[in-house]
């Protein structure tokens, strides 16, 4: 089941991904919830149409998975609450996404809720070269049980997203886990802001280490910051003692790539 916790689907979306699916994996039986094509100012649907929608889906025996059908900005405002609400059913799920809504994924992970996985959305889909991102996310949902090359758990999150649930409870122990992190749209001073907001938290430095991600679109500042986007990220992850261990394939792009949480 398709759900929409942040930014409605846009037209079109729907369609084209649900004949990706019959033609491509048609063993999965792929269902759009009318709540995806809701609007409420930015959102799709007010925050507890949203909410209801999440939980109501999480909570159906009949349903094997949820997808999350684009980001943009929402998911936070739906975290209050959110696992009391859950019952046996969510539990043995699987939900996949990426993005803003890597602050669900983050939530239902922390409480052992469900198989936690970063991947493409049905919206990627309008990107150049989305059919195949949306058809990786497919077979995740296919079969979502993958090989992982590492024995450590993983967890792939948005930096921005990952910095605004630092300090709150749905931040997740992170202990002993490799990190893939990526961002879009973020000045290099305000990627430098979260990185040193994270260095600085006790957890940061009980990583095993960092992947980075691709940091894409960022734009350029009045005054030339003089760092990448990687050069932060191994400044701060050298200052907590954090081993950047290698590159990860995720990012805001048609080739994010799918993250097993866990």
């Amino acid at each position: 089941m398709v759900v929409a916790p942040a930014r409605a689907v846009p037209p079109g979306v729907a369609d084209r991904v649900t004949d990706l699916a019959s033609h491509h994996v048609p063993e999965l039986e792929l269902q759009f919830h009318p709540q995806c094509f809701a609007a409420h100012g930015h959102f799709a649907g007010d925050d507890t149409t949203r909410k209801d929608t999440l939980i109501e889906a999480a909570n159906d025996p009949d349903l094997d998975a949820i997808w999350f059908g684009r980001g943009g900005y929402g998911s936070a405002r739906l975290l209050s609450d959110l696992v009391a609400n859950l019952g046996p059913a969510a539990r043995q799920k699987t939900y996949l996404g990426y993005s803003d809504t890597g602050a669900l994924l983050a939530t239902l992970y922390g409480a052992g809720i469900g198989n936690c996985i970063h991947g493409p959305m049905p919206s990627d889909v309008q990107r150049i070269g989305g059919e195949a991102a949306v058809l990786r996310a497919l077979q995740a949902l296919k079969v979502p049980v993958l090989q992982k090359a590492d024995a450590r758990p993983q967890i792939a999150l948005n930096l921005t997203v990952l910095a605004s649930l630092n300090g709150t409870p749905f931040l997740p122990d992170l202990t002993g886990h490799i990190l893939h992190l990526e961002d879009i749209g973020e000045y290099h001073y305000r990627l430098d802001r979260a990185f040193a907001q994270l260095a600085s938290s006790a957890w940061f430095s009980r990583l095993a280490g960092v992947r980075l991600g691709r940091f894409s679109d960022v734009p350029e500042n009045d005054i030339d910051f003089a760092m990448t986007a990687d050069e932060i990220a191994r400044h701060w992850c050298a200052a907590a003692s954090v081993p950047v261990i290698g590159t990860s394939p995720i990012g805001h792009d048609a080739d994010n790539g799918v993250v097993v949480f866990g």
